[in-house]
């Protein structure tokens, strides 16, 4: 098979450069955990801005877990119509991903402050989009915020994925949209799971970068 990304910070790269124009603006990008960090690090250095993260999941069917009918956050959740979900199993789907989330949010970040995205252009970045709920999800946050406006960029989307979010984001970028996605990873050489370690190194990696890079330019002033 011919990949299409050597890894996700080749990824990372390429995406970078289709948002070129938004290098001299306040930007700030936001990464999902845990894929989405590594080519959000990428981006975030090449549009020399913030990184942080947001944090969602999705909800799966109750007769197949793999299949997302909706998506939470920690304070918020969206679900898709469907016969014969319960409510009670919303619920207990709810009170044991928002649990996992905590875990998350705390290993992660610690006592980090989120950066502020308060009429800023807020760039969700992901490692690729499949059925699009945790991203809706993270949206949904994120608007409670007021940012200036949102743009999602992801190396790879399903067509029909990307006409599903069209209505909740100012801009989609994605640098392949085929019909018919089968598994995100089948378009990377190098797929394997990024650990919560290396979440955490890219995290601090890139406020270290930014502190030493607003330090330079209050010095030069």
């Amino acid at each position: 098979m011919n990949y299409v990304f050597k890894d996700r910070i080749d990824a990372g790269k390429s995406l970078a450069t289709s948002l070129k124009k938004y290098r001299h603006e306040h930007c700030v990008v936001l990464a999902l955990p845990r894929g989405g960090v590594p080519v959000g690090f990428i981006v975030a250095e090449y549009l020399h801005c913030p990184l942080d993260i947001i944090l969602s999941k999705k909800i799966g069917h109750p007769f197949n877990k793999e299949y997302a009918i909706g998506a939470a956050t920690l304070s918020d959740y969206f679900i898709s119509p469907h016969e014969k979900v319960l409510d009670v199993y919303i619920q207990e789907e709810l009170k044991e991903i928002r649990k996992r989330l905590k875990e998350m949010n705390t290993k992660y970040l610690g006592s980090q402050i989120p950066v502020d995205i308060e009429d800023k252009i807020v760039i969700i970045v992901d490692d690729g989009i499949a059925t699009g709920n945790s991203m809706i999800a993270a949206i949904t946050l994120i608007k409670k915020s007021y940012p200036k406006k949102i743009v999602i960029a992801v190396p790879v989307s399903a067509k029909s994925t990307l006409d599903k979010l069209m209505p909740f984001a100012d801009e989609i970028i994605s640098l392949i949209s085929p019909f018919d996605l089968h598994a995100i990873g089948d378009y990377y050489e190098n797929f394997q799971q990024v650990t919560d370690e290396e979440v955490i190194q890219y995290l601090e990696k890139k406020r270290e970068k930014l502190l030493a890079w607003n330090n330079l330019i209050s010095t030069s002033v």
